[in-house]
């Protein structure tokens, strides 16, 4: 690389690690209003399983990549989703 400039890997793994903090703290709010207020009724369960769905496909992919931005951000908003549909599952 020339001087001062990232080597692309470095800049992809923060990139990548950038987007997953974004995407996966956008889930925390809804999840903390969900907890606190015990309503979710205009939580979508189709959404909610498809994104489950979509999460589990990408964290397969970060094993099979070795990417572990991908890997830990969507454990975590699998996670997160997770905790939305059994809290909808709970409270209706």
């Amino acid at each position: 690389s020339p001087p001062g400039l990232l080597p692309i890997m470095d800049l992809t793994f923060i990139v990548g690690t950038v987007a997953a903090i974004f995407t996966t703290s956008a889930f925390v709010p809804q999840v903390i209003k969900a907890y606190r207020s015990k309503h979710t009724k205009d939580i979508s369960v189709l959404m909610l399983l498809l994104s489950i769905t979509g999460l589990s496909f990408w964290s397969v992919y970060g094993f099979v990549t070795q990417s572990i931005p991908i890997i830990v951000a969507n454990l975590v908003t699998l996670s997160l989703n997770g905790f939305l549909l059994f809290l909808k599952r709970r409270h209706g």
